[in-house]
């Protein structure tokens, strides 16, 4: 368990990727929300009304200008880290749980600093001035029992993908990633046409927690295959 722990501490390293870049994205994203605000209340669109509402609501960017971060993020914690904590002499088992474990810190971090930045937005009347930032229905419209699971899964998965992918590169190379991606796409197309007759009565059926179960389900199969590919990788 130290070696463990003694992992995780490793990816910490990087203190400034790891928690400060994240929120300079956030807030970079946080001022274009505003300045497009902005122009459409000067094209006539009055704040609080029923379709500013509804428009500032759909606006998904606060949500998805991470996720190619942490993809990225979740490659560079193994590719980058593995060879250096195996210097160091760390067991391969043990890195991989210390790399899970500091998944889990940074969706923890990202969940709390989104669900504190949500609550002030909504304690605040939105800013002061009408303007729709975290309280976006892809983080629940406000609704801090949603924003929690849906941000901390959201994070683990991607950083638990990327880490997969990172595995990959490490074990083969640039073949790596490209024979995930494809099998990734062959799964899920295959997945598409299996269902697609009766979507309708999927859709009909819908529930949240599904959503939740398959990225548990993502999170736990990437950590398995980081572990299979870490498991005989040798270092270049």
């Amino acid at each position: 368990m130290n070696m463990t722990i003694s992992s995780a501490k490793l990816h910490f390293n990087k203190r400034e990727t790891t928690f400060a870049v994240p929120l300079y994205i956030t807030a970079a994203v946080a001022v274009i929300s505003v300045l497009i605000s902005f122009l459409f209340w000067r094209f006539g669109s009055e704040p609080g009304s029923p379709g500013w509402v509804q428009g500032s609501q759909s606006n998904p960017g606060i949500a998805y200008a991470l996720l190619g971060f942490l993809g990225y993020l979740g490659v560079q914690s193994v590719a980058t880290t593995f060879p250096f904590a195996l210097t160091l002499g760390a067991p391969r088992r043990a890195f991989v749980g210390g790399t899970f474990l500091w998944s889990v810190a940074v969706a923890a971090y990202l969940t709390v600093a989104f669900a504190l930045l949500a609550t002030i937005e909504t304690a605040t009347n939105h800013w002061f001035s009408g303007f729709y930032i975290f309280d976006v229905y892809v983080l629940g419209a406000g609704d801090l029992t949603l924003l929690i699971p849906i941000v901390f899964l959201g994070v683990l998965t991607l950083l638990s993908l990327g880490g997969v992918f990172g595995a990959s590169w490490v074990r083969f190379g640039a073949r790596g990633p490209q024979l995930i991606a494809v099998g990734i796409a062959i799964v899920v197309i295959g997945a598409l046409i299996a269902i697609l007759p009766a979507m309708s009565d999927i859709l009909a059926a819908f529930e949240l927690w599904w959503l939740a179960i398959l990225a548990g389900v993502i999170t736990a199969l990437s950590c398995v295959g980081t572990w299979l590919l870490l498991r005989t990788a040798t270092v270049r």
